[in-house]
């Protein structure tokens, strides 16, 4: 059994100097592993972002913590350990993470002797790509693009600058991926979209979808995602877009911008995301139902409606959270609600 790779160690003065930290503690302390309050040890740099988590620190064996500004945090000795007072500990760990991550396995600069490249594609000079690619006839990919294996771009597919397209990703024919974007193994982009109508002998027969796939700028994709393409017209992601692993979005979805879908959700077909919305994990959205702007969907939440901009809808059928939690709680009261009524009205009889 292989080890996780070890983290970069840090004292805790070097790592105050570097995110601006107001250091409450000792400076010399050695930080060599980043874990949770609950099953840190002696070198492990932890978060404390709120109330909830400070009462914790006394009781972890944790050498240091980020802490959010304005958060107290009871049992604090400064003579052992330290505390770093940031802005926000979860940007800080970002910050943090970023500095130790290591940069991705990428293949040198050049086409790999085993890609089929069509003549008529176009692949910029600076572009990456490794073992096995196939890129189709005018499929384009872009300056400093890395597609790391077995990719396969189809006839006149597009990919921009700057992206980095995993194992085992397809882009069938006229797809486009836009600049920085990020898809893990295993994403189609550019499926056939899911569409039968009755035929007269009862057979189903399939509906052709002519259209294809317009994803934006910086948009990261998780491992195995599909997104069909349309009918006519485009399914489009908009920049910023974020989505989780093993994530369904049917054919001409519009997905808004910064928009942020968790693992596992279904959107059926000709679904709108506004801007900035959350679709929480094993999420249901039916055909042409909308989330507004900002708005959230709960977790395993079926969505049959629409969702309006800001609120946050839950269960199954989704609805307002307030309410559907208050009719949730009404209903798993309800035998013995029934038991009550029933005892009352034999009392009266």
């Amino acid at each position: 059994m292989t080890a996780p790779r070890a983290h970069p160690s840090f004292r805790t003065g070097q790592l105050a100097e570097m995110l601006g930290a107001s250091l409450d503690g000792p400076p010399d302390i050695e930080l060599t592993s980043i874990d949770p309050l609950d099953v840190a040890k002696a070198g492990s740099l932890s978060f404390i972002r709120s109330d909830r988590y400070a009462r914790r620190w006394a009781a972890s064996s944790a050498s240091a913590a980020l802490v959010t500004r304005g958060v107290d945090v009871p049992g604090h000795d400064p003579s052992a350990r330290a505390l770093l007072v940031v802005d926000d500990a979860d940007l800080a760990m970002v910050a943090i993470l970023d500095a130790i991550t290591p940069a991705p396995d990428l293949p040198p600069v050049g086409v790999h002797p085993s890609c089929v490249v069509d003549p008529a594609a176009r692949v910029h000079p600076e572009a990456r790509l490794g073992p096995l690619c196939i890129v189709g006839a005018g499929a384009v990919v872009g300056a400093h693009t890395a597609l790391v294996a077995r990719v396969t771009l189809g006839r006149a597919a597009r990919v921009g600058v700057g992206s980095v397209i995993h194992p085992g990703v397809v882009l069938q024919p006229e797809c486009v991926v836009g600049d920085r974007c990020i898809l893990h193994p295993g994403v189609m982009i550019g499926a056939d979209g899911f569409g039968y109508i009755p035929g007269q002998d009862g057979a189903p027969i399939k509906v052709p979808h002519l259209g294809n796939v317009v994803i934006g700028n910086d948009v990261e994709i998780g491992a195995n995602s599909c997104i069909d393409r349309a009918k006519f017209g485009s399914t489009t992601i908009d920049d910023h877009v974020k989505i989780d692993n093993l994530v369904q979005v049917g054919h001409n979805c519009s997905i808004g911008r910064g928009a942020i879908i968790c693992g596992s959700a279904a959107l059926a077909g000709s679904v709108t995301v506004g801007d900035g919305a959350l679709i929480g994990g094993s999420t249901a959205l039916a055909e042409q139902t909308s989330v507004g702007a900002r708005a959230r969907l709960g977790g395993g939440a079926q969505l049959i409606a629409h969702i309006p901009d800001g609120e946050t809808y839950v269960g199954s059928p989704a609805g307002p959270a307030k309410e559907t939690m208050a009719n949730y709680a009404a209903f798993r009261r309800l035998a013995l609600t029934i038991r009550e009524l029933r005892k009352a009205i034999r009392e009266q009889s």
